[in-house]
């Protein structure tokens, strides 16, 4: 099976060759020669007299430099380079540089894919790879496309949201010797994200995992890309327990110990400043494996493992448990359908079909924050006979005329007219009846919980998430945002998921919230935090807030059977 090529995998190195031309390296040559002496430490590389390496997506071989300079200095073994790239300068490059520093290594680089070459010798009983080390390339689905990502699931037995190097993680298994060590640089949203869970769980049988560091925002690389470091044997080297891992993340408690950069940190433990001002606080244990092979990849330690158990104890339900967590609508042209102008623009003309929108510039802490300017959505959508459907236009002549206006551009949508749709509709409309029920909305990303309640029956856009519950059922939705802002659930996430993004960021996406937990709501202490949740949302960001959240603060702790 021929794999086509990816357009943003060949953009990807012609930005790398960019840089090379420069000088520069795309892994940063600190990185890079720490993931090498990771490699030699786990390798049996003493009396070896050759030994055979590979680069999948070789760049400008600075990967491959800094494992040869690592070897050159422990073993005496003639060395066999094989590399690929599908960009022809950045092999070039790779390959001039190899040469002049080991004049005497064995180097064949190929330009194509290394997908297709571990397809075309799969079971032909060609001879595996001693070392590998590999930065593979990032690319998403949705850049992919749709038929490059189910030929990958296909080809590589992988499930849900593909990125080209859970295929290469993959494709490394499946060539690495019994006994061989990789050593991978990999986004670490695969350790965390419900989509990666195929991976995990592959990673986890197809080799005999020895180190993970989560290396999250030590900004290793100019791209937004929170690495980690995977090393690993192949299947003839069983490790006896489950394997370390190491995670460094930046905080701003006092320093403990000092390091030059945050590389050589990895090497300390607690809060670690490093030269350029920046603390990271470094932990080291097991890989959490009490769970299925399927479950997010954290840090085991028994510390923390109690405190989750005691919360465990005192949890009721998980906010999945109460209602259907939802990313919101999604109109795939938001410039036709979401305005802050729509007076301002169209006066008397104003679409009759309008209706107020949450985004996330309301966001707040269990109110919104209303802008100047709120956006509304032409919501062209309506329930009729127990069915969504859309709004018959005819009824309501000044949204047919916006719409109309602007009917060429909804109509590049192809993939709603070809599903069947009508051409003026939301992509991702969801249940019109739901909005006018009370919510729970929270953004995406934040560095502080942000879950706020919306009683004004808006609709929430597709940069916030929502749950609703029966309409009998509207205090869950307070105790909900009680537990969602206090400091125990930032506590909880950081124990549980093992997931920060840069500046200490966290991401509220429905994997994660859905397992947030509640109290028993029939319990009194519970009942006084949904009677204060609504309290705070009366007081409408008025000047006593901070105090009143804090006693809120304390009563959710104490109704997990724990002190903050």
């Amino acid at each position: 099976m021929h794999l086509p090529t990816v357009p943003d995998e060949a953009r990807r190195y012609r930005i790398v060759s960019a840089e090379k031309a420069r000088g520069a390296t795309y892994t940063p040559e600190r990185l890079a020669r720490f993931v090498a002496e990771k490699i030699a430490d786990n390798a049996n590389i003493g009396g070896r007299t050759s030994l055979t390496i590979l680069d999948p997506a070789i760049g400008d071989g600075a990967l491959v430099l800094a494992l040869l300079g690592v070897l050159r200095d422990r073993c005496d073994a003639a060395l066999d380079i094989r590399g690929f790239d599908t960009d022809a300068t950045a092999l070039d490059v790779a390959a001039r540089r190899i040469r002049a520093a080991f004049p005497d290594a064995d180097v064949q680089l190929t330009r194509g894919s290394f997908l297709d070459f571990v397809l075309e010798t799969r079971g032909s009983g060609a001879p595996g790879f001693d070392l590998i080390i590999a930065n593979p390339p990032y690319v998403r689905t949705q850049i992919m496309g749709a038929a490059v990502a189910r030929r990958l699931a296909s080809a590589f037995g992988l499930a849900g949201r593909v990125d080209l190097y859970h295929a290469f993680l993959l494709g490394m298994a499946q060539v690495l010797t019994p006994d061989g060590v990789a050593g991978i640089i990999v986004s670490n949203r695969f350790m965390t994200t419900r989509g990666g869970g195929t991976v995990r769980a592959a990673l986890r049988s197809r080799f005999s995992l020895r180190h993970i560091w989560d290396l999250g925002d030590t900004r290793l690389f100019s791209a937004a890309v929170l690495p980690a470091v995977i090393v690993a044997r192949g299947t003839a080297a069983p490790l006896s327990g489950a394997p370390l891992f190491s995670s460094i993340y930046n905080v701003t408690e006092a320093a403990t110990a000092r390091a030059p950069d945050a590389v050589a940190a990895l090497d300390r433990d607690g809060v670690v400043a490093i030269d350029d001002g920046r603390r990271f606080r470094v932990r080291h244990g097991r890989l959490d494996t009490a769970g299925t092979a399927r479950d997010v990849w954290r840090l085991a330690s028994g510390a923390a493992d109690e405190w989750l158990a005691t919360v465990d104890r005192h949890t009721w339900k998980r906010f999945g448990g109460i209602g259907k967590i939802r990313v919101g609508v999604k109109t795939c042209c938001d410039r036709v359908f979401i305005r802050h102008d729509w007076d301002e623009a169209l006066g008397a003309d104003r679409p009759e079909l309008l209706r107020p929108l949450t985004t996330h510039h309301a966001a707040g802490r269990f109110r919104a924050i209303l802008p100047d300017k709120a956006r509304a959505i032409l919501y062209p959508h309506e329930v009729a006979q127990g069915q969504r459907r859309p709004v018959p236009l005819d009824g309501f002549p000044k949204s047919r005329a916006y719409l109309e206006a602007h009917r060429t551009i909804l109509e590049r949508r192809t993939y709603v007219t070809e599903a069947g749709r009508q051409w003026y509709e939301l992509w991702v409309p969801h249940d019109p009846r739901a909005w006018a029920a009370p919510k729970l909305v929270f953004r995406d990303i934040a560095e502080r919980p942000a879950f706020w309640i919306d009683l004004d029956g808006t609709v929430v856009n597709g940069d916030c998430y929502w749950l609703a519950t029966g309409e009998e059922q509207t205090d869950l939705l307070w105790l909900a945002a009680a537990v969602a802002n206090s400091t125990f659930a930032e506590a909880f996430y950081d124990r549980r998921f093992n997931n920060r993004l840069y500046a200490g960021r966290r991401r509220f996406i429905t994997q994660y919230v859905e397992q947030f937990p509640l109290p028993d709501p029939s319990l009194p202490s519970v009942c006084e935090i949904i009677a204060r949740a609504k309290a705070i949302y009366d007081a409408d960001h008025a000047a006593q807030l901070p105090a009143l959240e804090a006693e809120l603060d304390d009563l959710v702790w104490q109704a997990f059977g724990l002190a903050r």
